[in-house]
């Protein structure tokens, strides 16, 4: 199910390809070869007589402008791929301010502020130790600037209190940039739009540079970056903009779809080609995404087609709860897989609505044994609390840990600072020793004082009474009784507790906490297993050899590179990704489409609710040959168990014109129950 070869462009994208006079809108339905089309249109643009450095094609994430050039490379060659200007819209901000910012007041050496940057930042100029006020005004003045609102325009729209402070947040958070000499994200494309609109020199200097402007996922722009659009491409208006009205799905950030309304009413000239032949999916897959999506009210007509047949029908799934749900997925990725490896563990996805979904098919993936990865959320492993913990035990395992070690030293707070750390580090390169070996040389006296040499042997000599006791501790009461005892020893709870403005965000790590240490208790006890309908039992094992299974999960979690795990996405995050198999989670109300605990149905506005059909849309589309459509008869919310409701997308699926819902395998069985039952209730032909 792969994309067309070179030679072999469908007539949409041949048309695509070849139109190079005026502006062009390629709709690009999911998996309809998008990007091939881009790259082939500059080949085209080559060909015509522009040079590589004249053509500039924009994205949204780095990774996707790596692909980009080195699919290019293949096509037209290292040289030409080089010269081209691919990028994303903030880091042509940054090439843009680097040359010219000096004309709109910037310094050439200006600095770019990160997020936590930002938060601090943010608190100055707010007049606040209040951190998470911090980051509601950090989001609503991001959300401002991507709508193209300064300070004083933005308090002139403010509704709320709440939005008053923070446009009056907004003005002296701005002074402080500019005192700074520093920009934030969201100038690296505000400041390029403010330059271009200002400096009629500087404007017909980068419309002179680029001569024909590509944008990939044009429905994720924001306001302002449409009129950076605008501004770079000019009266000439020699752009392609690929994109697709059904999969805009990040409103909730600043992107905007009237940004395509926009485009026909703002280039009269501009000519519309939708890609409708998907090379991806399967038409069972395809008719159920075309018919979700038409519910939504269309701004360009388009409809998905494959030439791969109908493939299995769409199953849908329904489960008692989310862990019965969770032992389902596992389940089918442990059947598909087959006792012959036919399918990899790469091959899948469980795909769901919020990050918090995933928390329980971690951990039922965990129990199977199975390798996975968490993108567009955080693994567990990924956690901050869980990675303290894990520098403990990799420390046990293997002492010459620098990293761990680190970790483990100052988590939590025990008086050795980061200038006794520095010495030790000297120390310890100039004697080719591990920090840990350090700690107990009889010269380390002559470069750190008898205080800080004290608190680090202390540390040490902890280190070393847990590995001696992790060493000889197995059976899960007995591994449970170490853990908690060494939490309570370093005061971890209260350590989170302090670190964290709110209590209810503190408890909820102290929970991830204890969860780590009843699945370690667990491993140390032996568990009982199912795989492919037989039972097994682990061997019990010390808390130390569990330990060093942990350092394994992490090692290779930190491998670079492709791996053979199943994923785990929410369904933003997925977006421009496809697996042979998907699992599509929790499609209930209330959790697709979303809605939080203040909202209700009603509330919900339709803008919203047309967005998140457009998720849903998402999801069914990154399925290549099956899908599962999974939904809970109940359901958790806060601490209750609730009845749920199946998500209205389900309905819009309109699933019963290809199979019934219920299981084959449990169909099967009512057959042969039936014929049973017909066969004993039949009488025995007369002799």
């Amino acid at each position: 199910m792969n994309a067309p070869a070179p030679a072999s462009l469908n007539n949409a994208q041949m048309e695509a390809v070849h139109h190079l006079h005026g502006p062009c809108l390629v709709l690009a339905g999911a998996g309809s070869g998008k990007t091939r089309v881009i790259v082939h249109k500059i080949a085209r643009l080559l060909g015509s007589g522009l040079e590589a450095k004249q053509i500039a094609a924009i994205t949204f994430t780095n990774k996707a402008a790596a692909e980009m050039r080195e699919r290019a490379k293949q096509l037209i060659g290292g040289k030409a791929a080089r010269e081209l200007a691919v990028s994303t819209f903030h880091s042509l901000g940054v090439r843009m301010l680097r040359t010219d910012g000096t004309r709109i007041g910037l310094k050439a050496n200006f600095s770019i502020l990160d997020s936590d940057d930002v938060l601090g930042v943010m608190r100055e100029a707010g007049g606040t130790t209040d951190a998470a006020l911090a980051r509601r005004w950090q989001w609503a003045i991001s959300l401002w600037k991507n709508q193209g609102l300064n300070a004083e325009t933005a308090e002139a729209a403010a509704t709320t209190a709440d939005e008053q402070v923070a446009a009056r947040v907004m003005r002296l958070y701005q002074e402080r940039l500019a005192a700074f000499q520093a920009v934030d994200f969201d100038d690296l494309i505000t400041l390029p739009l403010a330059l271009l609109q200002r400096d009629a020199e500087a404007r017909a200097k980068w419309q002179a540079t680029f001569r024909h402007v590509l944008v990939d996922e044009y429905q994720d722009t924001n306001a302002v970056q449409y009129e950076l659009l605008k501004a770079l491409v000019g009266e000439r208006a020699m752009f392609t903009a690929v994109g697709d009205d059904d999969q805009s799905i990040y409103g909730w950030r600043g992107a905007t779809i009237e940004n395509l309304k926009k485009l026909p009413q703002d280039f009269p000239q501009l000519k519309v080609i939708p890609l409708e032949q998907n090379y991806r999916s399967t038409g069972h897959i395809l008719r159920a995404a075309n018919a979700v999506i038409a519910k939504n009210p269309k701004i360009f007509e388009k409809k998905l087609w494959s030439e791969f047949g109908d493939g299995e029908p769409v199953r849908l799934q329904e489960n008692d709860s989310e862990e019965h749900e969770a032992e389902r997925a596992v389940s089918r990725i442990q059947s598909l897989r087959g006792n012959d490896g036919r399918n990899k563990f790469s091959d899948f996805a469980i795909l769901y609505r919020a990050n918090h979904q995933a928390r329980v098919i971690e951990q039922k993936l965990r129990a199977a044994q199975i390798p996975y990865k968490v993108s567009g959320g955080q693994s567990y492993f990924d956690r901050a609390e869980i990675k303290d913990l894990c520098a403990w035990l990799r420390l046990l395992v293997n002492q010459d840990d620098d990293p761990a070690f680190l970790r483990a030293a100052t988590t939590p707070k025990r008086g050795i600072g980061h200038t006794t750390l520095a010495a030790l580090g000297e120390f310890a390169s100039k004697w080719k020793i591990s920090l840990f070996e350090a700690l107990f040389s009889p010269s380390l006296n002559t470069v750190l004082k008898g205080k800080a040499v004290e608190a680090l042997q202390q540390f040490g000599r902890e280190v070393s009474d847990l590995e001696h006791r992790a060493r000889h501790t197995q059976g899960a009461e007995e591994a449970k009784a170490l853990l908690m005892g060494w939490l309570k020893d370093i005061q971890y709870e209260q350590h989170l507790f302090d670190g964290e403005d709110s209590e209810k965000l503190a408890a909820a790590r102290w929970g991830n906490v204890l969860d780590f240490v009843d699945w370690i208790a667990k491993r140390c006890g032996g568990q009982i297993n199912q795989e492919a309908g037989a039972t097994f039992e682990t061997e019990r094992q010390t808390v130390l050899q569990v330990a060093q299974t942990i350092a394994v999960i992490i090692s290779l979690a930190e491998r670079e590179g492709d791996q053979d795990v199943v994923t785990l996405s929410t369904l933003h995050a997925s977006k421009g990704l496809e697996w042979p198999h998907v699992v599509l989670v929790g499609v209930n109300e209330g959790l697709l489409p979303f809605q939080s605990g203040s909202e209700n149905a009603e509330a919900m506005t339709p803008e919203r609710l047309e967005e998140e059909r457009r998720l849903m849309y998402v999801g069914i589309t990154r399925a290549r040959s099956t899908l599962v459509v999974s939904t809970l008869r109940r359901r958790k919310k806060g601490r209750e168990m609730v009845q749920a409701v199946p998500s209205r997308f389900i309905a819009e699926m309109k699933l019963s014109e290809q199979v019934s819902k219920e299981d084959p395998r449990e169909r099967l069985k009512k057959l042969r129950d039936a014929m049973a039952a017909k066969n004993a209730a039949t009488p025995p032909p007369a002799a």
